[in-house]
């Protein structure tokens, strides 16, 4: 029967095949799928991956907004040793400046229009940049501007850090400072340096960063933080703190069982002395600190084991993958895993044992100190553009009893008789009571470089009872290979750095 509407017949519906109902449906579920899965990339692209492009270090939007106004500075003792100059580019209306910028290469680093920034510009670069949250106020939030930049405040000593600088000269090297009461940083210096100044212009900095990058004594490298080297006969301070504290041995002035020639356990080889004639055989840890007793070492490291030793070497900072000062410095290695032989040359600072010259200021700065180790900083506080403190690193320093006052008292006893009448003379200074060791390491395969020349040690002003640690190491100088020795080379560098530390 059909259906009529106004006398006319309406037309029967028409119906589609079951597979074309089919195809729709998949056509549809498909393009649904499409749209999503499109969706979803836009929003990747946007809360994801913008974010990784924003980042990015090689996007030209962010060295704009960077150097749209001048950056905050880096302070030494009260004064700024940076600064922002107007460039004539439209879009980098500033650039990075700095004052004595080599002097201080390995305390800021550089923050340049064109690589990411370094050192403490680059721990540094939000607050510096006016971008570190904690800059905003109310009125920054409201009006989402940019908030002024902040300033970092460091607890470098500008006589300190010239003195190193000045002393260390044309060698090639690195010496730190530090307060053992406090753990302040008073000096960071690698040398060669460089002037951060020529990088910070994104028209001129290519050219300054190939010359610099194949320099073959690579001055972008901060030697003082971020170069472990076989520390040598200083290591000998870590060895026998383990020895008294082990019981082992129960005085410096004890009697050691320490034959000389002393044989490498499992070899033929006889370790011998620098000094042929000095007194060695079964020397105390005193007389063998005072002529730098291999045989004595060796074999005290041996009877302790490497896993005592490594215990020690770790308590005074050693294997710190995650120090902090607050630039990363690189950790100092104490190994694992060796046999006798080796675990013998690790006494004397040889086969993998590596510190940087931080590492063995650490040392020096905790027997200084009673044996209390205060965790080493550079930066005293950080502050808004009001100069308001954002945040007191003083106040965040921690305190760690490396090793008892005992041992802490007798091993600064024999670092002064290793400066007043054994191989650290050079270090003496008149009116300071210093205490030091000398050291000096092999280099290269069958020792087939020049040694590296090294110094550690502390001083105490006998009229004001202030205290500093320094560490110093010469890797390369013009002095002949039978010439190289930490006294030599390395003592005076700590000499400048303590008077000038000690003779305010």
């Amino acid at each position: 029967m059909r259906i009529r509407d106004g006398g006319n017949a309406l037309p029967r519906p028409v119906r589609l095949p079951l597979a074309m109902n089919k195809t729709i449906r998949r056509a549809s579920v498909f393009t649904l799928l499409l749209v999503f899965a499109l969706l979803l990339r836009a929003t990747w692209v946007q809360f994801y991956e913008g974010r990784a492009l924003a980042d990015d270090t090689h996007n030209r939007r962010n060295a704009i907004t960077t150097y749209a106004a001048p950056l905050g500075n880096i302070i030494v003792a009260g004064k700024a040793i940076t600064g922002s100059a107007v460039t004539s580019d439209s879009d980098l209306r500033y650039k990075r400046t700095y004052t004595d910028g080599e002097l201080y290469a390995a305390v800021t680093g550089y923050a340049s229009q064109s690589y990411a920034p370094t050192q403490l510009e680059g721990v540094y670069a939000n607050l510096l940049n006016g971008t570190d949250p904690r800059l905003k106020t109310v009125l920054d939030t409201v009006t989402n501007q940019r908030a002024d930049p902040g300033d970092v405040l460091t607890t470098i000593d500008p006589a300190v850090q010239k003195a190193a600088y000045d002393a260390l000269g044309d060698k090639k090297g690195a010496a730190v400072a530090i307060d053992p009461t406090t753990g302040r940083i008073l000096a960071v210096v690698s040398t060669p340096s460089y002037d951060p100044s020529s990088l910070t212009d994104a028209d001129t900095a290519g050219t300054a960063w190939k010359k610099l990058t194949a320099d073959p004594d690579k001055p972008l490298v901060n030697r003082a933080l971020r170069q472990p080297l076989a520390p040598g006969s200083t290591f000998k301070l870590v060895v026998a703190a383990a020895a008294l504290e082990d019981g082992l041995y129960t005085s410096v002035d004890e009697k050691t069982d320490s034959a000389d020639p002393y044989t490498l356990p499992g070899t033929r080889t006889d370790l011998a002395n620098e000094n042929r004639s000095a007194p060695c055989e079964d020397a105390s840890i005193r007389v063998a600190l005072q002529y730098s007793c291999n045989n004595v070492f060796a074999h005290m490291a041996v009877q302790l084991g490497e896993d005592k030793l490594k215990a020690m070497a770790d308590r005074f900072g050693f294997d710190d993958d995650s120090q902090d000062v607050p630039v990363r410095a690189y950790a100092s290695v104490y190994p694992s895993g060796m046999n006798a032989s080796s675990t013998a040359l690790t006494g004397i600072g040889q086969f993998d044992v590596t510190a940087t010259p931080l590492q063995m200021a650490m040392v020096s700065a905790a027997l200084a100190n009673g044996g209390k180790l205060v965790s080493p900083h550079m930066v005293e506080q950080i502050t808004n553009g009001g100069g308001d403190v954002l945040q007191d690193y003083d106040d965040k320093a921690t305190t760690t009893q490396v090793v008892s006052s005992s041992t802490a008292e007798q091993l600064r006893s024999a670092m002064r008789t290793v400066v007043e009448k054994g191989t650290g003379t050079n270090a003496l200074i008149d009116g300071v009571t210093v205490g030091g060791k000398t050291g000096t390491a092999q280099n290269g395969e069958n020792n087939s470089k020049a040694p590296y020349a090294w110094f550690t040690s502390y001083g105490k002003s006998d009229s004001s009872g202030e205290q500093v640690a320094v560490a110093v190491v010469v890797e390369q100088s013009d002095a002949a290979r039978s010439e190289v020795s930490g006294n030599g080379l390395a003592a005076p560098v700590a000499k400048a750095m303590m008077e000038a530390a000690l003779r305010k």
